[in-house]
């Protein structure tokens, strides 16, 4: 059982910068696959970023490519989400997610853990 908090949401401004972190409880998380989704109002929930277990392996959205970066600290139980360059279409529920085997498929229905998600407004 993984239990997981997202923190770092707010109102910017466009082109400002976000660091979304997700912390995690339990003692296995560093065997963990986690990842970053998103959901607009009235939109299906969207991946964004997956890092493997021991933070070896990334893949982003194409949406994302080149502007947010996902890394982890399993020391510290905790993946991040940096978002730079942020659009007003960024704005969304932010969810850090965790699957407990297996790295590729982007499916939301692959992870098994979700946490309550953080609101990011990105004014124009």
């Amino acid at each position: 059982q993984v239990q997981l908090v997202e923190s770092g949401g707010g109102l910017v401004q466009a082109g400002a910068s976000l660091r979304l972190s997700c912390a995690a409880s339990g003692r296995t998380f560093n065997s963990y696959t986690m990842g970053w989704f998103r959901q607009a109002p009235g939109k299906e929930r969207e991946f964004l970023a997956k890092i493997s277990a021991s933070g070896s392996r990334t893949y982003y959205a194409d949406s994302v490519k080149g502007r947010f970066t996902i890394s982890r600290d399993n020391a510290k139980n905790t993946v991040y989400l940096q978002m730079n360059s942020l659009k007003p279409e960024d704005t969304a529920v932010y969810y850090c997610a965790a699957r407990g085997s297996g790295f590729y498929g982007t499916d939301v229905s692959r992870y098994n853990y979700w946490g309550q998600g953080t609101q990011v407004t990105v004014s124009a």
